[in-house]
């Protein structure tokens, strides 16, 4: 449907504002939430991610989009709980403990979200603790972390131990990824997958689950 199009198209430009009144739109046209979002918002940041791996766009044009994006899923949240609409997955993400960056971390939340992943996001500094009761409480597939300083990443090898203390390893997939960080790295910490961008992390995520 054109307003299908016109949604795709809003949140290509990054327009919050006009995504927040053609889902409201779309809606009263009879389209269920699950359209909405497969068909519209979906698809929208699914374009979004393809320019930014190819670097057509960058971080703030992202950003943007995911913006749109998200005043459309607010829109449609009450809705959800009434089709009982299905994510591909949930995934905790967090920076580790030590590191107060974000802006990575945000961006790949976003884009997850975008490609239909429930994301519970616990900011930055994250303690271990908070990630294993995040783990507890949510049950998630996919654990995140993310490290910007060399200083910190040490917090993932040892929140992995713990996890693995704890009998957790085994019920969640882990993801890392930050500039430090290489696949390399991962590999000798016993992490399941990297990535060095946002735009890849979508495609490891859907690898994992």
């Amino acid at each position: 449907m054109d307003i299908l199009k016109d949604i795709i198209a809003a949140i290509s430009i990054g327009r919050p504002v006009e995504v927040k009144k053609l889902t409201e739109a779309a809606l009263q046209t009879g389209l269920t939430a699950n359209d909405i979002i497969d068909k519209g918002l979906i698809v929208g940041m699914e374009g979004i991610a393809v320019r930014f791996k190819n670097n057509e766009i960058f971080v703030p044009e992202v950003m943007l989009a995911a913006k749109a994006m998200q005043a459309g899923l607010t829109i449609l949240k009450p809705f959800l709980a009434e089709t009982g609409h299905q994510s591909i997955g949930r995934v905790v993400i967090g920076t580790v403990k030590g590191d107060q960056h974000d802006i990575g971390k945000n961006l790949v939340a976003m884009m997850l979200a975008g490609a239909g992943f429930e994301v519970v996001d616990l900011g930055s500094n994250v303690t271990p603790e908070r990630f294993i009761t995040a783990i507890i409480e949510h049950k998630p597939q996919i654990l995140a972390l993310s490290a910007l300083l060399t200083t910190t990443m040490p917090e993932m090898p040892a929140l992995i131990t713990r996890l693995e203390n704890e009998s957790l390893r085994h019920k969640v997939k882990i993801m890392v990824g930050g500039a430090p960080v290489s696949q390399e790295y991962a590999d000798k910490i016993g992490a399941d997958g990297y990535s060095a961008d946002a735009g890849q992390a979508v495609e490891i995520a859907k690898g994992l689950i």
